[in-house]
């Protein structure tokens, strides 16, 4: 035991210590005595107790954290032998005078959280910058603490106000979409607000448009709500209008994805975008667009989304932080035509009330502080990165043989066999390469499909990525092989 200064002895030992027991630094599934220990460290490191201060005797410590005293002697223990702490007989522990540097504990570096156990190519996945997390997880104590009196009733069927005033904002100065804070509704993603509006708006076996090729669970849940989905072929400038007007001239609704239309990544041109607005308005019909990744564009600013052009009058316009923030949180939201706000919140209101209230106020706070803004800037980065690694792999590992267009935008790529190869081959590489992500044919309906690969690049080390599109590659020539044909493009 080390001598303490007997005017550091004299002073009285705290009650109670500002501890954080739950926090990033926290190493979780550990023993209490080291979760102890490092939140201690991090007490005396941030200068929460100043140097010389008695640190309060077992007994008491072990009332305030529900820890055993077995396991606040031996935090106690390590913080002495690591230089944290000082302690002699008859008298207690001290904080040291001098504080050591956090040899034993490094600080973890700042990057990006990735979703654990998800393979190369999976759709869906994130990042979210270490700082974003830390800035969340400060907003969310907050909001814990504030603990009031909205989370002990039900609340309003469109969420929050705060939030909803938040996405509001954020609409106008990203998206050129001016609304009222009354005209967004929370939900639990785009998927859930494509069922509550449609059960508003429509009625049963009504008919609505789908891009063809497009986004599969978008046309499922369609057709599971009663209604009946409507195949439009996409060309390079998006939703064939004229199909659509052939095919179904009654259809009641159109589901776009017209700034990065899915799977294929084109844009919807303007020419396009009058056609299929003008078609709404005289058919008293109206669009839903699914805007689900226009955040993460590389090249110029985000295009207007078809809503901010209509002025929501029969655009629905669906966003999600799925993307942004992380799929966890389950947030999505809409904004709504004036017209269909009464109806829409009914319908919300019967199917399930209204959203959860825990985390709206945290996610406001990442919008206005612009902790939000701050982290997109950063994983945009990343995401370009790993977009463009992903592409350069996958067209010099292949040989030629794939094509692989670099998206603006968004966060996955299609990468595609000469149309004349069978489907079989595609199926057979990603099968053989151990590859997540989609058949590009999976996503087509009625359509002639096209094969190839549909592969995410967000939330994946570049490393990872690299790695299984040259494995990926390497399977696509070998199937190539084993149907006839040459495993290089002439």
């Amino acid at each position: 035991m080390r001598n303490i200064p007997t005017n550091f002895a004299a002073s009285p030992a705290r009650s109670e210590l500002p501890l954080d027991l739950t926090g990033p630094h926290i190493t979780a599934g550990t023993s209490a005595a080291h979760r102890l220990y490092q939140a201690l460290c991090e007490m005396i490191v941030a200068g929460l107790v100043k140097p010389g201060e008695p640190l309060p005797p077992s007994r008491t410590l072990a009332k305030q954290t529900g820890f055993r005293r077995n396991a606040i002697v031996t935090a106690y223990e390590r913080l002495i032998a690591d230089g944290f702490a000082e302690a002699t007989v008859g008298s207690g522990t001290f904080v040291a005078v001098r504080i050591p540097a956090r040899a034993a504990e490094p600080k973890k570096p700042k990057v990006a959280v990735e979703v654990p156990r998800q393979g190369a190519f999976s759709l869906g996945c994130t990042h979210i910058d270490e700082r974003a997390v830390q800035r969340f997880r400060a907003f969310v104590g907050r909001r814990m603490r504030a603990f009031g009196a909205e989370h002990l009733h039900y609340g309003d069927p469109r969420g929050s106000r705060e939030l909803r005033a938040a996405i509001a904002d954020h609409l106008l100065s990203a998206r050129g979409l001016r609304c009222d804070p009354d005209q967004i509704m929370l939900t639990s993603g785009t998927l859930h607000a494509l069922r509550i509006v449609l059960s508003a708006i429509l009625k049963p076996n009504d008919q609505v448009w789908c891009e063809d090729p497009g986004y599969p669970a978008a046309r499922s849940t369609i057709a599971h709500c009663g209604y009946r989905a409507v195949s439009v072929p996409v060309d390079e400038y998006g939703m064939r209008i004229a199909k659509g007007c052939a095919a179904a001239p009654s259809a009641r609704a159109a589901y776009v994805t017209p700034s990065h239309q899915f799977p294929l990544g084109v844009q919807m041109s303007m020419p396009r975008r009058l056609e299929l607005l003008d078609w709404a308005k005289a058919a008293s019909a109206f669009v839903f667009e699914d805007d689900y990744d226009s955040e993460f564009r590389y090249d110029g600013a985000p295009l207007m989304s078809l809503a901010g052009i209509d002025r929501l009058q029969r655009v629905i316009y669906m966003g999600t932080f799925a993307k942004t923030l992380f799929p966890g949180l389950r947030i999505g939201y809409c904004a709504l035509p004036e017209r269909l706000i009464a109806d829409v919140t009914a319908a919300r209101a019967a199917l399930d009330r209204f959203p959860g209230t825990l985390m709206e106020g945290a996610v406001a706070d990442m919008l206005n502080s612009g902790a939000f803004a701050a982290n997109l800037k950063r994983v945009r980065k990343l995401y370009r990165e790993a977009r463009d690694a992903l592409a350069a792999t996958l067209e010099a590992a292949s040989d030629g043989i794939l094509s692989v267009p670099v998206p603006s935008q968004g966060l996955h790529l299609v990468a595609r066999f000469d149309p004349s190869i069978d489907l079989t081959v595609a199926a057979q590489a990603k099968q053989a390469a151990g590859a997540e992500g989609w058949l590009l044919a999976d996503t087509y309906s009625r359509a002639r499909p096209l094969p190839g690969f549909v592969l995410g690049f967000s939330g994946h080390a570049v490393s990872e990525l690299v790695a299984s599109a040259e494995r990926l590659a390497r399977e696509s020539r070998t199937a190539l092989r084993a149907n006839g044909k040459p495993a290089r493009r002439t």
